[in-house]
């Protein structure tokens, strides 16, 4: 199709042009002859010289940029069986079900109404994407705002936090069929982090878990640089720390896996004010890692980024922010709110550089974002489970992601 294209556009140039296209590959002498014989053919001649060329990739270009980054659908899903909803659960895949666990709301009041915060520990499952949620379980404690990946059928929940503080613990949800072929939920410990944290990030890469920044306490007037990974794959798995984050510490950052590397984008910094408090920097840098070579700096996204939907989808060629806290609403009265970022950010590896790619349906932020597969539609899509819509406001609503040439973390 694309080459009837390019034929078709050099046909009608070359009846626009009075040119024949197989004159454009001729030697230089022998259109030096037809410029000495003909100057009026020969402007003719390099006008064809230069547009067929630049036809021919102004069409390739185009549709090498259609298969870098397909449309993206948005589809609504059941809303979670919470009238709130909940901002930083954690979620993943297990047994090809859909599991979304713990997470905190103002369930009373709001923040600014003198409500406080609840952490929650009750954990759902989602069958398929057309089914009701249904709880099946409960967490060792509640817990929230940790760190949430699907690896071989587990969910693999890391750090966290609930009004007692911060915590280290690692641990796998996962879904098996018991004796009686009934599935139950098991929840299994895996290696506590040396320190406690929380709003960090993470993604896997591989069999490798990669964990970096956060906050080491509720009260912390600095974030953290540390950065580790642990082989899940390893009989004996234990977590190894890296090199630090480049430039500053961060937390709320977004994480992503691509082409073996870890991902680490934008996210916000503290720095104490003249008045002793601690203030946020929003962040826009990015970078990969790759174990050996280290942190690499990537381009800046063209705005700041926090608590974007993470782990963040990513295809062949790049990877998507789905909205993000820009930090251009910070000390907006809540009621005068107008939501967060709605825009896709994407960043084409190949091209090196980052664009605008449409529009989330809703943006939510401090929320997680789950690979899974629609059995139905025999592919894979990408799952955003509550968040917060606005700071101290909830949804419940579930929005599932579907990227037009399909998208593999």
């Amino acid at each position: 199709m694309i080459l009837c294209g390019i034929i078709f556009v050099l046909e009608r140039i070359r009846l626009l042009v009075g040119v024949d296209v197989d004159h454009v590959n001729a030697g230089h002498d022998a259109l030096g002859q037809r410029e000495r014989c003909d100057r009026k053919k020969s402007g003719r001649l390099s006008f064809g010289r230069v547009c067929i060329p630049v036809a021919v990739w102004m069409i390739i270009s185009s549709h090498i940029t259609v298969q870098v980054a397909g449309a993206v659908d948005w589809r609504e899903l059941a809303s979670l069986p919470d009238a709130e909803g909940f901002a930083g659960a954690f979620a993943g895949v297990s047994h090809d079900v859909l599991i979304v666990a713990g997470g905190a709301n103002f369930p009373d009041k709001k923040p600014w109404e003198g409500g406080t915060k609840v952490w929650s520990d009750t954990i759902y499952a989602l069958e398929r994407p057309d089914a009701e949620w249904k709880i099946v379980g409960r967490l060792p404690r509640p817990l929230g705002y940790g760190i949430s990946v699907s690896y071989k059928q587990n969910v693999i929940c890391v750090g966290g936090s609930n009004a007692d503080g911060h915590y280290s613990e690692s641990f796998r949800l996962r879904l098996v069929e018991n004796s009686l072929n009934k599935i139950e939920l098991k929840i299994e410990p895996l290696p506590s982090l040396p320190i406690t944290i929380a709003n960090a990030c993470g993604a896997i890469v591989g069999d490798t878990l990669y964990v970096a920044g956060g906050q080491q306490h509720p009260d912390s007037p600095m974030t953290l640089t540390n950065a580790w990974m642990m082989d899940l794959s390893s009989p004996e798995p234990r977590w190894r720390e890296i090199e630090p984050l480049p430039t500053c510490g961060r937390m709320l950052s977004v994480a992503a896996s691509f082409d073996g590397t870890f991902v680490l984008i934008g996210g916000v910094d503290l720095k104490i004010s003249d008045d002793g408090k601690a203030v946020r920097v929003y962040l826009s840098d990015a970078y990969r890692y790759r174990n050996g070579p280290g942190w690499q700096r990537l381009p800046d996204v063209p705005h700041p980024v926090a608590a974007a939907p993470s782990p963040a989808p990513a295809d062949a060629s790049g990877v998507y922010l789905l909205g993000v806290d820009d930090g251009t609403q910070v000390g907006v009265a809540p009621d005068q709110h107008r939501g967060f970022r709605s825009t896709i950010a994407y960043f084409d590896f190949g091209m090196n550089q980052w664009r605008i790619q449409g529009a989330v349906a809703e943006p939510r932020v401090t929320v997680p974002c789950v690979q899974w597969n629609d059995r139905a539609a025999g592919a894979d899509v990408w799952v955003i489970p509550s968040g917060e819509k606005r700071p101290g406001v909830r949804s419940p609503k579930v929005w599932l992601m579907t990227i037009g040439s399909g998208a593999s973390q």
